[in-house]
């Protein structure tokens, strides 16, 4: 008997086809005319890389006394390509009565199996390799060796056509064109009174506040909007009294501004003020007697907080201060006051300012007018230029080395944006820098110290989920790549949607992606191929070979378009 199968039928039901010649040529060979009932599947078929690795399924069935009881055989899928091949795991099968340690087939009932394995991929294996099975076996004192069996051609690497499209992330300013600053002023009181005496309008304090009026007359920038003006009295006194005096200390302080504001011709009606009288300090009087190095100052307030009738506490008071002068001298004349807090708005340079300081004299403007500048640009030569002036005027902020380097990685120059990166992260391990220097880390092929960056970077943004999906593209884990990389539209979703399965989904993200490149169009044939569309792989195909006409020799042997070679013309 001719022990030799046709190679020229492309599935593994070769394989169990020289297992029945093989079994023949020991006396079995009526196991051969029953090929057919062993169901056999392989998956998938051509193999497909899934991330650095070729993986190969196949199922099926020894019938029922079809195994000879002494026979053993063993198989090896092996991939064979011009220079070079690669051996899967070998799978062996015996007989009931056979010596050895293979997978036992009873001949009776015969036995369903499963064989998977895996090889690491080599860029020699895409689309010429050819896939064949390797048989040899025994029975009894007997062995042979059959002719490799062809049961496939080719891997399919369309997960290569990941691109390299990581997102960086500038970091934004913290611009904003008006600015509201406050101005405090103190102004104390005579004990019961409410009159703003002559000399608390001579104090440093009261002088500003002048100065800041006059500045808001000179200055357009400078607009005052307000005042808030607390009032209190000292807890000494009666309650009612204190509200009272509360309240016309607030308006005074009121009036005394007002009448600043007049000479410089301001206006400050009421609306201008929020009054809030406050009554007595008793708050206030605790916190300056605890700084205070009064020596029996803890028994003191221990004392005055056991009293519940405020009245009463108040009697108190006035009779320790008798007793210790600094009460009466520095601490009850501090509460007598009102605390006037001042409002204005400081307005900064015009967008047109901006254009023009930041090129002539940066050296003059702060770190985020600087980088809200280099937003106005549209052109990413002046934005770097801008950039590159804040990281150099503002040595210790990291944001300009960061944005610095996000243009030259928008500009190619992915060996200089490296370099400001790291400036940058040198300075302030900021999440948005992370991620940029995780982006270049994959670019470099490291992909697992870019997830480990990845991972650090979470929370900076959605770029960081899409530079994950690359990855996870790249390791073949289409469902997390597919879930990391969110509503994004490109390439690389599609190429994720479509490995998953789901090709349909991959035409509607190219679709959206507004890609005109040859890659997404080639891949776009892909999908349409994978969906029985040979129009769609018509047309998209030769958009992608007038774009790029170098990618023909490609589609010529690509195994996604094997079934459909003739109707597109290849």
């Amino acid at each position: 008997m001719n022990c030799y199968t046709n190679p020229s039928k492309w599935s593994f039901a070769g394989l169990v086809a020289s297992l029945l010649f093989l079994a023949g040529c020991a006396g079995l060979g009526s196991m051969e005319k029953e090929i057919e009932a062993m169901g056999l599947e392989a998956s998938p078929e051509p193999l497909i890389l899934r991330g650095d690795q070729v993986e190969l399924e196949v199922t099926g069935r020894f019938p029922a006394k079809y195994f000879g009881k002494k026979v053993s055989v063993e198989a090896t899928p092996v991939l064979t390509w011009e220079g070079g091949s690669a051996s899967f795991e070998s799978e062996g099968f015996q007989g009931e009565d056979a010596a050895g340690n293979f997978t036992v087939v009873p001949f009776e009932s015969g036995k369903s199996f499963s064989y998977s394995s895996s090889v690491p991929f080599d860029p020699a294996m895409e689309d010429a390799a050819e896939l064949a099975v390797v048989i040899s076996g025994t029975q009894g004192n007997k062995s042979a060796k059959f002719a490799p069996f062809v049961v496939g051609a080719g891997v399919i690497t369309t997960p290569l056509w990941v691109q390299a499209d990581d997102q960086f992330i500038p970091v934004e300013d913290n611009f904003q064109r008006v600015i509201t600053y406050t101005q405090e002023v103190t102004v104390n009181y005579s004990v019961n009174s409410s009159t703003v005496r002559s000399g608390e309008l001579r104090d440093a304090d009261w002088k500003a506040l002048k100065e800041l009026i006059q500045l808001s007359v000179d200055a357009d920038s400078v607009t005052i909007t307000g005042a808030r003006i607390e009032a209190y009295a000292s807890p000494e006194g009666e309650i009612t009294l204190n509200e009272d005096l509360a309240s016309d200390r607030a308006n005074s302080a009121a009036a005394s501004m007002t009448r600043e504001m007049k000479r410089k011709k301001l206006t400050a009606d009421e609306a201008f003020y929020d009054l809030v009288p406050k009554g007595e300090d008793w708050q206030g009087f605790k916190s300056l007697m605890q700084a205070s190095e009064i020596e029996d100052k803890n028994l003191i307030l221990r004392v005055l907080e056991m009293y519940s009738d405020k009245n009463k506490r108040e009697e108190e008071i006035r009779n320790i201060a008798k007793t210790y002068k600094t009460i009466e001298k520095e601490i009850l004349p501090a509460l007598r006051r009102s605390q006037v807090v001042v409002s204005y708005d400081v307005e900064g340079y015009t967008d047109e300012e901006l254009m023009d300081y930041c090129m002539s004299m940066p050296d003059s403007l702060t770190a985020d007018e600087l980088l809200y500048a280099a937003t106005l640009f549209a052109d990413l030569n002046d934005k770097l230029t801008i950039y590159q002036s804040a990281a150099r005027v503002h040595a210790d902020d990291f944001r300009g080395y960061n944005n610095a380097g996000w243009c030259l990685a928008q500009m190619g120059r992915m060996n200089q944006a490296g370099e400001v990166f790291q400036q940058a992260l040198e300075l302030e391990r900021n999440k948005a820098v992370v991620n940029n220097v995780a982006a270049l880390t994959r670019q470099n092929g490291d992909i697992d110290g870019a997830m480990k960056l990845l991972n650090e970077a979470a929370g900076a943004g959605p770029e960081v989920g899409y530079n994950k999906g690359i990855i996870l593209i790249q390791k073949g884990d289409y469902a997390s790549a597919i879930s990391n990389m969110g509503r994004m539209s490109s390439v690389n979703v599609a190429l994720a949607k479509m490995l998953n399965g789901d090709a349909a989904g991959a035409k509607t993200a190219l679709e959206n992606a507004d890609d005109d490149s040859a890659v997404a169009s080639y891949v776009m044939a892909v999908a349409c191929a994978r969906l029985n569309d040979s129009a769609g792989v018509k047309k998209h195909l030769g958009e992608a070979l007038a774009k790029d006409p170098n990618l023909r020799q490609k589609a010529e042997k690509d195994l996604e378009f094997r079934d459909m070679r003739d109707a597109i013309g290849l």
